[in-house]
């Protein structure tokens, strides 16, 4: 399991306790004025036992076989062109947008629900981090910390600035051709997912309306900027000879995406399920058509793309 699965994890206990509780809030902003006390306990409860059942999976499941080792750094900022960073930050950003509208559900202001919730991406990852800088194999690294710090700002800030987020980070998975050609990118479906990083997408998608002042399109119309990558094996360079054969060379790019996207949130609807459905939805990037640009092929149409 890579770094970016363990960001998953956290990401995804998160989720699946808070959605059904804290989607509705999001849909009509018609969070309480008083103090919830009750939900409060709700929030506190999903929180802790989410946070206790991580580092309980890291510090006795992940780790125990591990060799501990003295407090270390680890420059890994140009590893896998940065897909990992990206990686970081949105699940930086998912994790400070679900604590920070579980709290404004509970009735919390709004200013303490930013200090406290919009906070949470950073807070959350600070563990794994520390962990990485003591155990032999990986490091502490800046660079990871910068990408936290970057996810829970760009929902905070928005948050406090414009009471919206303008932009929303999402996330998008499609096999590639690297799966199961090196352990690197997994040796099987489920852990290419994880490691195969050719096969992620991260998004910034934006209200159409919203950056451009227009009203001519509807509101949940987004424009959306990707980056992936493609021909990347391992983190640093791609290995050269594997299980005793030569490995197929693959020319290491990035990939900058331009397409459409949906904001799921500005679809009216006052069907509960559906809010709750539609707030899981928020988290992916919606397939369109996409244009490309890569310095091998330069500009590519893909008629859809996800």
């Amino acid at each position: 399991m890579g770094r970016n699965s363990r960001k998953l994890l956290f990401t995804g206990l998160f989720i699946i306790c808070s959605i059904y509780s804290f989607s509705q809030p999001v849909f009509t902003r018609n969070f309480p004025d008083t103090l919830n006390t009750k939900r409060l306990k709700t929030v506190a409860g999903v929180t802790i036992g989410a946070y206790v059942a991580g580092i309980t999976f890291l510090n006795y499941v992940y780790y125990h076989d591990v060799e501990r080792v003295p407090f270390h750094l680890h420059n890994d900022i140009k590893g896998h062109l940065q897909m990992d960073k990206f990686g970081h930050a949105y699940t930086a950003y998912q994790q400070s947008a679900i604590m920070y509208y579980a709290l404004r559900w509970a009735g919390v202001d709004k200013t303490r629900a930013l200090i406290f919730g919009g906070s949470a991406g950073f807070i959350f990852q600070a563990p794994i981090e520390i962990f990485d800088g003591i155990y032999k194999g990986w490091g502490f690294s800046w660079g990871d910390i910068a990408a936290n710090a970057f996810g829970a700002l760009l929902f905070t800030g928005q948050e406090a600035i414009f009471n919206d987020q303008i932009f929303l980070m999402k996330f998008s998975y499609t096999p590639s051709k690297y799966g199961g050609l090196h352990y690197s990118t997994g040796n099987n479906e489920f852990e290419s997912f994880f490691k195969d990083y050719n096969a992620h997408t991260y998004w910034f998608s934006g209200g159409i309306n919203k950056l451009t002042g227009s009203k001519f399109f509807p509101d949940w119309l987004n424009i959306a900027f990707g980056y992936s990558i493609n021909g990347v094996i391992q983190k640093f360079e791609n290995p050269t000879v594997y299980l005793g054969e030569p490995f197929p060379e693959f020319e290491r790019t990035r990939q900058y995406l331009f397409s459409l996207d949906v904001n799921f949130t500005k679809i009216p609807t006052n069907k509960k399920w559906l809010q709750k459905l539609f707030y899981a939805l928020n988290l992916i990037k919606i397939p369109f058509p996409a244009l490309e640009y890569n310095k091998v092929d330069k500009f590519v149409i893909r008629p859809i793309y996800f």
